[in-house]
Formats: C-alpha cells, sequence, structure tokens
C-alpha cells in the first residue's frame, strides 16, 4: 500500500506537468484550430528565461517565477502577431507546419545562447530537496508543490473564464469566431491572449519541472507525452486536457513500477489507443451534430 501511494503521488505530480501542457494545446486549438507543436519547447525556452532570473542573474525563486511567466506570456503574444497572424486564411496545414519548424528554431536558438548551450542545468526551488514523511509514506515536496500550485492555477484560470468579461469573451469566440466579431469582440486581441496565456502557462509547468528533471534544450520533447494527453481528454475540452494529463502521468508512474523496462515509455501511447478505438473523439469531448 506504501508504494502505490507514493506511485500515485508522483504520477499525480507528473500528470500535472502533462496537464499544464496539454491546456497550452487546447487553449490555442479551441481559439484557433492550430494544434501547437510547439507547445513543448515554449516550456523549454520558459525553464531557460527562469533559469536565467535566478541562477544568471541571481534573483530569488520567488521573483524569477512570475518573470519567466511574463516574458513568456508576452513572447506569446509576439509570436502570435509575427508568425501566425500573416499565415490568416491559409489552409490549416500551413499553420501547423509554421509551429513544427518554430519549434526546430527555438530548440536550436536555445541551445546557442551563451550561459544556455547544450549542457544541463539546475534551477534550485525553495522547496527542492525536501521529503515529507506521513503513515510510512516518503514524499518528496516537489512532487506536493507541483500538485499544489497546478491546482491553484486551475482554479484561477477556472475564474478567469467564468467570471471575468475577457474570459468570457474567450468562450465566446472559441464557440464561433465569426458570430463574436459581430458582436464586437475583437476576436485577434482575443487570439493574442489566447496565446499569451499558453506560452505563460508553459512557462508554469517549465518552472514547476525544471528541479526535478535540470534545464536542457531536449526538455520540451516532453510536449510529445502531453499531446496525447490533450487527445485522451478529447482535444477541445480544458477539463479533458487536465484529466488526459493525470490519467497519462499514472499509467506512466505505475507502468515503470510494475512493468518491464522500457514499457514506461510507450504505456501513455498504448492508452490512448484504446480510449480512442472506443470513443474515437476523446473522453471529454463535445458531440456535435452537423445538419445536411
Amino acid at each position: 500500500m506504501t508504494d502505490i501511494l507514493q506511485l500515485v503521488v508522483a504520477g499525480v505530480a507528473i500528470g500535472c506537468i502533462y496537464a499544464l501542457i496539454a491546456l497550452g494545446f487546447v487553449l490555442i486549438y479551441k481559439a484557433t484550430e492550430v494544434v501547437n507543436f510547439a507547445q513543448g519547447d515554449l516550456m523549454m525556452l520558459g525553464a531557460f528565461v527562469a533559469f536565467t532570473f535566478a541562477s544568471i542573474w541571481g534573483l530569488s525563486f520567488w521573483l524569477a517565477f512570475p518573470l519567466a511567466i511574463a516574458t513568456m506570456a508576452a513572447f506569446g503574444a509576439a509570436f502570435d502577431r509575427v508568425v501566425l497572424r500573416p499565415i490568416i486564411g491559409q489552409p490549416q496545414v500551413a499553420a501547423v507546419l509554421v509551429t513544427i519548424a518554430a519549434g526546430f528554431v527555438i530548440r536550436g536558438a536555445a541551445s546557442m545562447v551563451p550561459g544556455w548551450g547544450t549542457d544541463t542545468h539546475a534551477l534550485k526551488a525553495p522547496f527542492s530537496d525536501q521529503v515529507v514523511r506521513a503513515g510510512g509514506v516518503s514524499v518528496s515536496s516537489d512532487h506536493l508543490a507541483i500538485i499544489g500550485l497546478t491546482a491553484a492555477l486551475c482554479v484561477v484560470l477556472y475564474v478567469f473564464f467564468k467570471r471575468t468579461r475577457v474570459g468570457i469573451a474567450m468562450q465566446a469566440s472559441s464557440q464561433n469566431q465569426l458570430a463574436a466579431y459581430y458582436m464586437g469582440i475583437p476576436v485577434r486581441r482575443i487570439n493574442t491572449l489566447i496565446w499569451s496565456i499558453s506560452a505563460g502557462v508553459a512557462a508554469f509547468a517549465a518552472v514547476l519541472l525544471a528541479p526535478i528533471t535540470f534545464v536542457h534544450a531536449n526538455m520540451g520533447f516532453i510536449g510529445l507525452k502531453a499531446f496525447p494527453a490533450a487527445v485522451l481528454g478529447g482535444f477541445g475540452s480544458i477539463p479533458g486536457a487536465i484529466v488526459g494529463g493525470l490519467i497519462i502521468g499514472l499509467v506512466e508512474s505505475f507502468a515503470g513500477f510494475y512493468l518491464p523496462e522500457g514499457f514506461k515509455d510507450v504505456a501513455a501511447y498504448v492508452v490512448v489507443l484504446v480510449v480512442l478505438i472506443v470513443r474515437p473523439s476523446g473522453i471529454f469531448a463535445e458531440q456535435r451534430r452537423k445538419k445536411v
């Protein structure tokens, strides 16, 4: 039972990271119908920005944390306006290819920045390297911090989307951009804001993950695990992204402990395949009917 509880906590913690990255996928897709394959690399860039503030510039962790989020939010807005807005009206595959190319560019550029490079860097948090023991269960403080801070962010985002005028405008725009435009909602600005929020959430995930996995140019590949989480929950569902991430995290945690070596890396994709066979649209996907 002790092993199971520890595996659950570890699985939920890494699942929270997957959920945050998947949330970025879903937010952008709901607003623009573009699959942002650079989301993992935005997370990597956010980790390097936080590392720069905290380790190179010597700022405190709790100051570097929000500064990294704000910096990446500004980067996300600039990315939408400079890179994606000029290709509006082009085939959807063009936007997808742009995000794939942007991911390679971000990764390559990060590896050439002095002080970053291809080396592995440490980003220590005040809660790192501590263990919490309760009832015979030893839990890393990093895992508890990830779970707690992710839950807090989800509450903030829920209140933002449900209780604020901008959040409600975002929901309207994601449902029908043309109708939202006719109702006076500045759709382009809303889309830019969504890219900004998505990049900020990626930076939030990066700062939580960095004390565990360190900071390096290839850490963005974790987006390959977050993408199945978004598909599993239903690609247009925000709650589905959270649940999908938690499921993938738990599956990986238990597969790595009970199954032979190597199964951990493919277990998430096996679960996605099984779920999509039963429910092709995902667990929480909205069922829409079209009149012909």
